[in-house]
């Protein structure tokens, strides 16, 4: 969770299977991102928050 209330997500398509991904494909896969807010309701009543 963010400071704001937010809920940070990793990327799928980052755990095995990287040899045949590009470099650039695997770096941008590093980076996290934001559950989007249509979503929001359903990840939190997943993560019992």
């Amino acid at each position: 969770m963010t400071g704001t209330g937010k809920i940070k997500r990793k990327h799928a398509y980052k755990s095995h299977i990287l040899t045949k991904k590009t470099t650039k494909q695997k770096r941008n896969l590093t980076h996290t991102g934001l559950v989007s807010t249509a979503d929001m309701d359903r990840v939190k009543l997943m993560l019992q928050i």
